[in-house]
């Protein structure tokens, strides 16, 4: 995973549980804008989700962020 993408998804994750709490899920959809302006981020992002970690829809943030973290 590109330092980028690993950067935006703890940033991603950090915003979204001082927000909400501990217990908040999300997607991977969460770390992208509306609008398909990166493709291929978007691509590798879900594919380190689906195919690699085999992830559910919605996870946890601090699952995300824990796995990002340690390199997963």
């Amino acid at each position: 995973m590109r330092d980028t993408l690993r950067a935006k998804i703890i940033q991603t994750c950090d915003a979204k549980i001082a927000q909400k709490g501990e217990g908040v899920g999300l997607s991977f959809y969460a770390f992208f804008a509306n609008k398909n302006d990166d493709p291929d981020l978007l691509m590798e992002a879900a594919t380190w989700w689906i195919q690699t970690h085999a992830l559910d829809h919605f996870e946890k943030a601090v699952k995300i962020r824990a796995m990002v973290t340690s390199g997963k």
